[in-house]
């Protein structure tokens, strides 16, 4: 268990420095930002360790980071999932699959969320397709991760905060250690 989750640390230390697509915050501030957004709104230990991972696919893929600069969508999100999915189990890795998904799935069923975007996440939502139609949006609300994924999604936006404090990595450990799939 250890290992892995040194493994995940040592990839954050080594990507994580990294601006975080066009935010004032870095890959590192944004993922802790998100993970404690979810504590502070009690979320259950799974949700907190899908805050933390969910854009862990920017650090593994093989494009450069400057991909979307390039009208490049990563997929970070099925990347994390392809190699979370193998470690923790689907109440994780499936909210972190979806969280994209999800920002698609807010800006078609509230049009207050899409005002609310920064240029930097407008940029990605055309990479990533726009907002979803009528028929996607139904298809979505019919995932049982659906709720977890906007909870995710709404987490993911607030993690933005430059200067913001948070728990460091080591403080996660435990809660990704008790969700780690034995």
């Amino acid at each position: 268990m250890s290992m892995l989750i040194d493994e995940i640390f040592t990839v954050f230390r080594e990507y994580g420095s990294e601006q975080y697509l066009g935010e004032q915050v870095s890959m590192t501030e944004h993922m802790l930002q998100a993970a404690y957004a979810a504590e502070q709104d009690d979320a259950p230990p799974r949700l907190v360790v899908a805050a933390l991972l969910h854009d862990y696919g920017h650090f593994i893929h093989d494009l450069p980071a400057d991909a979307a600069d390039h009208g490049i969508d990563t997929r970070h999100e099925e990347v994390a999932h392809a190699f979370l999915s193998r470690h923790f189990g689907p109440d994780i890795a499936e909210p972190i699959r979806m969280h994209v998904a999800a920002k698609r799935y807010l800006c078609a069923t509230d049009p207050s969320y899409l005002r609310q975007l920064s240029p930097a996440s407008l940029h990605s939502l055309d990479l990533q397709g726009g907002p979803f139609d009528a028929d996607e949006v139904a298809e979505f609300e019919r995932s049982p991760h659906a709720g977890d994924a906007v909870r995710l999604r709404r987490y993911d936006d607030i993690g933005k905060v430059a200067g913001l404090v948070t728990p460091d990595l080591e403080h996660y450990r435990p809660v990704l250690e008790a969700e780690l799939r034995t």
